[in-house]
């Protein structure tokens, strides 16, 4: 089949070739905030994959393909790579099927879900060794925090921070960096959330760690807990969060020994997250032409001023969500 789209026509000419031939149809499987599309291949025999097209100039393949042979390893489920080709960036995984987190939580499904899901968390927070992946350094955190005055504040919000508001906008990411780095260091999948877990059997498929680093255990939990998409009750996010502590604690992991430092870490990590993530959603709106993350933000200005109302460290940000978010 011919395609307007040149990539998409190459990608069904490498498939066939891995299977001498063979038919198939490819239909868009699901959509991403990178630049990656992922397309499931359907057999005549019945049989599916999933293809990842990752254009080389702007999507790297060879860390999806190291992080999955990490999570096997860590008897975390994740896609196989059946086929590669990191050149042309395509990869052929297999399929976990449809059925979402996202789509499948509910008041009565979420303890279940989140049990397995803080399960295979902890499974890969076990597996964790030095040398495997990058470090989530005070850099990264930085230019991460960085993507919030500059693209949430200035082009969305239309505000430029004066040179007072500034200070202590940085202040506060100077704490939220100190508490990172404070933390005990765990493989981190960075992106641990309902959209990207799949209920499959074992139960969850994990999906979407390309981007994986050596970093602050708090980091995954709360990523799952505070969501872009879903959000839940204080009551029930401490008493998952509670429940993840304790397995944590019993597995050998090194979470801090007292729950309330514990949980101080996570509500600072996560404000770290959001900010970034409030950029990020807007960095995806004004540059790459996806409105419909943008949708979301208010879910983290909600997360972010009851932390940063929470803690004395962090009322400048209190005070500037004040301000902007009238």
């Amino acid at each position: 089949m011919i395609h307007a789209d040149p990539r998409r026509s190459s990608l069904e000419r490498w498939i066939a070739e891995q299977f001498r031939g063979a038919r198939f149809s490819l239909a868009p499987a699901s959509e991403d905030a990178s630049f990656r599309r992922y397309f499931r291949a359907t057999f005549e025999d019945g049989r599916t994959l999933i293809a990842m097209d990752a254009p080389p100039d702007k999507e790297d393949c060879r860390p999806f393909v190291h992080v999955a042979a990490l999570l096997k390893e860590a008897g975390v489920h994740a896609p196989q790579v059946h086929a590669q080709d990191l050149d042309a960036g395509f990869l052929l995984l297999s399929d976990l099927g449809t059925r979402t987190y996202l789509a499948e939580l509910n008041a009565k499904s979420a303890d279940g879900l989140f049990a397995d899901a803080t399960d295979a968390l902890i499974a890969w927070q076990r597996a964790s060794r030095p040398g495997e992946l990058p470090p989530y350094d005070e850099a990264l955190l930085r230019r991460e925090m960085g993507l919030f005055p500059e693209w949430y504040l200035k082009r969305h919000r239309q505000i430029e921070l004066d040179a007072a508001r500034a200070q202590a906008l940085e202040s506060v990411f100077t704490q939220l960096v100190k508490s990172a780095l404070s933390q005990p260091t765990v493989f981190v999948h960075r992106d641990y959330m309902p959209r990207n877990l799949m209920v499959s059997q074992p139960n969850p498929g994990v999906l979407d760690f390309q981007d994986a680093v050596m970093g602050p255990i708090t980091y995954d939990m709360v990523s799952l807990m505070r969501d872009a998409f879903l959000s839940w009750d204080e009551e029930r996010v401490i008493d998952w969060t509670v429940r993840y502590w304790e397995k944590a604690k019993r597995a050998g992991l090194p979470v801090d020994a007292d729950f309330g430092a514990f949980w101080r870490a996570f509500e600072w990590m996560g404000l770290q997250r959001h900010l970034k993530v409030l950029g990020i959603f807007a960095r995806i709106n004004y540059r790459d032409g996806k409105p419909k993350y943008l949708g979301d933000t208010p879910r983290f200005i909600a997360y972010a001023r009851p932390v940063a109302k929470r803690y004395r460290e962090l009322a400048p940000l209190l005070r500037l969500l004040d301000e902007i978010e009238q």
